[in-house]
């Protein structure tokens, strides 16, 4: 354990983890509890076409697809609210023509294997002192839209009732998406854009099994997102596996966990 903590390339990935739990854990809420585990899975694709165009363009692909990514959540909500397309199928236009993008960029450059590879699948080797100053900015940016938690929560439970007392649930739809297009874009390299869109649903997930309130879920959902991080990489480390399936498996534990805990209550 020691020897873990003495390691540099450790350090960088326990904090990193650890911020990176907070964020997606206190996004995630809202993603499982709007019924929106698909904007997940959607903006991690779409990130994955503003990595494919930085590495085209050989500039960090991390500045490229926080701009990519935000501009696609935008595009989902602007659509959803538009048209008369639920938001499932507006992700799944965004997803698709992402996606497509992406393998364009990819087959116009050969760096596939050496930059592309640790954004899919993650790799605790990749997380560098920068990306961890970038995720530091994100959660003290984060601290400041708790501010927004109560119209968020608001929103969620009901809409109509909500935008009755003015509440502007279309200008909080908008922020909380750029929340999570950035939560997944700074996520990508500790779990990997495969594994991102479970980061967000599964603490959260969880978290709904065991609360009776919404703040009560909020603060379970970080508190088993930062746990799950703890362990997941002490076990990554001691059985030398992969980092972010190791984290995904251990919420996935947490969870089926919670699931049966709540199942012998109720009988």
């Amino acid at each position: 354990m020691i020897e873990m903590l003495q390691s540099g390339f450790m350090q960088r990935a326990f904090l990193g983890g650890i911020m990176v739990a907070y964020l997606a854990g206190f996004f995630g809420v809202f993603v499982v509890q709007r019924g929106l585990s698909f904007l997940g899975n959607g903006l991690a694709h779409a990130a994955f076409g503003g990595v494919a165009l930085g590495i085209l363009l050989q500039r960090e692909p991390l500045w490229i697809a926080v701009p990519f990514t935000v501009v696609v959540a935008l595009g989902i909500v602007w659509l959803t609210e538009k048209t008369r397309l639920g938001a499932d199928t507006s992700i799944g236009i965004f997803f698709s023509v992402s996606m497509a993008l992406g393998i364009i960029f990819l087959s116009q450059t050969e760096r596939f294997t050496t930059d592309a590879f640790a954004y899919l699948f993650g790799s605790i080797l990749a997380v560098r002192w920068s990306d961890i100053y970038v995720t530091a900015v994100l959660v003290a940016l984060s601290v400041g839209a708790w501010r927004w938690w109560g119209s968020w929560a608001y929103a969620t439970f009901d809409r109509e009732l909500a935008q009755s007392d003015r509440v502007a649930c279309l200008r909080g739809d908008y922020v909380l998406a750029v929340a999570i297009a950035v939560t997944i874009v700074v996520s990508m390299k500790l779990v990997g854009i495969t594994l991102i869109a479970a980061f967000l649903v599964i603490p959260a997930a969880t978290a709904r099994l065991l609360s009776a309130t919404f703040r009560a879920m909020t603060l379970i959902s970080v508190g088993i997102g930062v746990g799950s991080v703890l362990i997941g990489l002490v076990f990554s480390w001691q059985y030398d596996l992969p980092s972010g399936p190791c984290v995904i498996l251990t919420q996935a534990a947490a969870f089926a966990l919670a699931f049966a805990a709540r199942t012998l209550r109720a009988g």
